[in-house]
């Protein structure tokens, strides 16, 4: 099995350049960066926040890296340690050397990242893909996460053609003159493509061979182990999957889970409701919403 990698080093070299003025653009406050290493490769993280307290980890969605919680990290590092990651094997400062064949292997890496940075407690926070990888590695590595947060998380429902739809037509709209794209956004439901830095990033990416395995549906009986506090926020018009049928499921499977379906939102709900999802995230962290 093949690993992601750019197509060539033009491609990476036009990567880094976009990603590190995001970069600078995005988080101008104070971090550090460090490249850790795992036996998947590289992994790039950003730290903020205070020295002490258990962190907060943000996991992005597929085709995306820390960048995508910009808008989240100053409210977040007020209250804890942040550290946003750059998945193995998306576009971003991370480097993949060892194919991710399953959700086994991609909680195995993030057991790998937190090992390493010697993490023994952490609040997992994940959207969409990075989502299933935060339900995977709680599965598979139960101990370490104290909460989770699933930002309309995938592998929850078998995704049906609407999705690769809407996916189709978010990167299409994206690419689209700025003037348009509030118009295209409310058209194909996907708020994401008015984050212009993000969206000149993913630009950028189009030189990215990204080599992940889909995000596989959780059984029952791996739904029904999942032992840490979680918060399910589900786009209430999601493009991934029926929320409804979700929400059911998981009352059904996951009784002590919280589940919330956020009206008027979708799949790009990190963008359809800022305050809905930091709201969240904080209230399953903390214990206080903002």
């Amino acid at each position: 099995m093949r690993i992601s990698e750019f197509r060539n080093g033009k491609a990476e070299a036009r990567f880094h350049a976009a990603y590190e003025r995001a970069l600078t653009q995005l988080w101008p406050g104070a971090r550090t960066s460090v490249d850790v290493p795992t036996g998947f490769g590289t992994t790039r993280i950003h730290r903020t926040g205070p020295a002490e307290g258990q962190p907060i980890v943000l996991l992005p969605g597929s085709g995306g890296n820390a960048l995508m919680w910009h808008g989240y990290l100053d409210a977040l590092a007020r209250r804890h340690p942040v550290i946003a990651v750059d998945t193995i094997g998306e576009p971003g400062a991370s480097v993949q050397t060892a194919p991710v064949r399953d959700g086994r292997d991609a909680a195995a890496w993030l057991e790998d990242l937190l090992t390493t940075l010697d993490l023994p407690a952490v609040h997992l926070v994940g959207c969409s893909y990075g989502g299933w990888i935060a339900l995977n590695h709680q599965i598979h590595h139960p101990g370490r996460t104290t909460t989770l947060t699933l930002v309309d998380p995938a592998g929850l429902a078998d995704p049906g053609r609407r999705f690769y739809t809407w996916l189709i037509a978010g990167g299409l709209a994206a690419l689209a003159p700025r003037p348009l794209r509030p118009r295209l956004a409310g058209l194909v439901g996907n708020s994401a493509i008015l984050d212009t830095e993000l969206m000149t990033l993913m630009r950028a990416s189009m030189g990215f061979r990204r080599r992940l395995p889909l995000a596989t549906t959780l059984t029952d009986e791996e739904l029904g182990r999942l032992s840490a506090p979680a918060l399910f926020l589900l786009g209430e018009r999601s493009a991934l999957h029926d929320a409804r049928e979700v929400a059911a499921r998981l009352h059904r499977l996951a009784p002590a889970a919280r589940v919330d379906l956020v009206p008027d939102t979708g799949h790009a709900l990190p963008t359809d409701d800022p305050a809905a999802v930091l709201a969240g995230i904080l209230s399953t962290t903390t214990g206080q919403a903002s």
